[in-house]
């Protein structure tokens, strides 16, 4: 699931290559580091956090799967 993070990072914003994921894997949840170029942090959040939320749709879905909580933070 970082690589799916990571993949819908990179294909959004202008700098990929400054795009890095971090997972920590907690008993019952997953949190999900992202961080990106700072002119970059509008994009992945997206208007009114429409793309972000999106972002977090999907990994809670693929979370459900493995049975744990998947958690977005967009970091600066």
């Amino acid at each position: 699931m970082k690589a799916l993070v990571e993949l819908i990072a990179k294909s959004l914003v202008d700098k990929p290559e400054e795009v890095v994921v971090s997972e920590i894997d907690g008993e019952r949840t997953i949190v999900f580091e992202l961080r990106v170029a700072t002119s970059d942090i509008g994009k992945v959040i997206g208007k009114q956090g429409n793309t972000a939320r999106a972002i977090r749709t999907i990994l809670s879905a693929a979370g459900s799967k493995l049975g744990k909580r998947c958690v977005l933070e967009i970091l600066e």
